[in-house]
């Protein structure tokens, strides 16, 4: 019943993009049991995040490209029921911490899971899928890292010095999410999914985007300096230098030709970059503030 296109569709190395979330609790809780560490990571990397893949690419049904996969097989109905295995490994496995850790992910489930359902499909509602998505993978799996790494409660979510980290994760997912639906207008416009992407339209896309790295920069630039962190600025900024690179010389292209740039393959890459420069930069966060 679960065949390897199921498998595929977990897209469990894709979450490699959402790590940088992750380290970044890991750096803010500083002193964290081993145990803990593996626990969220499996939960998290895992389980969760390619339950909530699996589930939503079985919904979707996508012909064309998706994040992590470029020519996506056929889901099949097995392609359901693994996702929902790997969405209760992960609340079960996050028993071991506290209930909970575990009810915040069931929470971050249900919300993912209404992203592409047809009964709800908040998919289809271009500012609402905008600002759950960055609330929900930003802000709120930050505090549930949290929670779990330090073995916290739901009293997370008010303490001034996770939600404000938890904060600037909300705001750097608040323009990098338009950009993952950059490629795909003709199948987002032929299912009736009005994202925020088609309805910005592509340059309109990078000018949002545009927007919202800069407001990210002076957000993390900001918080480093209310936390006496000056040295973390200048290694956030050469961290971020490629990654500015790469997205001016992608608008830059997508300009001239946007049918030719505004790809697949493009939009990969600045994942992969921002990703890796975002990881660097929070391990090193991580690692100096101890």
């Amino acid at each position: 019943m679960f065949d390897i296109s199921s498998w595929k569709h977990l897209r469990i190395p894709f979450s490699f993009y959402l790590l940088p979330v992750f380290i970044f609790a890991w750096a803010v809780a500083r002193e964290v049991e081993i145990s803990r560490l593996i626990l969220v990571f499996i939960t998290l990397h895992l389980f969760l995040y390619p339950s909530s893949n699996g589930y939503n690419s079985y919904f979707d049904k996508d012909e064309e490209s998706i994040g992590g996969l470029k020519h996506p097989p056929k889901v099949t109905k097995g392609l359901y029921f693994l996702s929902m295995v790997f969405f209760l490994m992960a609340l079960l496995v996050g028993l071991g911490i506290n209930y909970e850790y575990s009810i915040m992910m069931l929470v971050y489930g249900l919300v993912s899971m209404a992203y592409s359902h047809p009964s709800v499909r908040l998919k289809k509602y271009p500012y609402i899928s905008w600002v759950t998505a960055g609330y929900f993978q930003g802000y709120f799996t930050f505090c549930m890292a949290y929670a779990g790494l330090t073995g916290g409660g739901w009293g997370v979510y008010l303490k001034e010095s996770v939600y404000i980290p938890g904060i600037l994760t909300t705001i750097i997912l608040m323009g990098s999410y338009p950009l993952t639906q950059v490629y795909q207008h003709r199948e987002d416009q032929k299912r009736g999914d009005i994202t925020l992407s088609l309805s910005l339209g592509i340059l309109g896309t990078f000018v949002f985007a545009s927007v919202w790295f800069i407001f990210s920069g002076i957000a993390f630039v900001s918080y480093f300096k209310w936390m006496g962190e000056i040295w973390a600025i200048w290694i956030f900024l050469g961290a971020m230098l490629p990654v500015i690179l790469y997205f001016f010389t992608w608008f830059s292209l997508v300009r001239s030709n946007p049918t030719k740039y505004a790809t697949y393959d493009w939009a990969m890459w600045m994942n992969r970059i921002s990703a890796i420069a975002l990881n660097f930069f929070f391990l090193y966060y991580l690692i100096e503030g101890h």
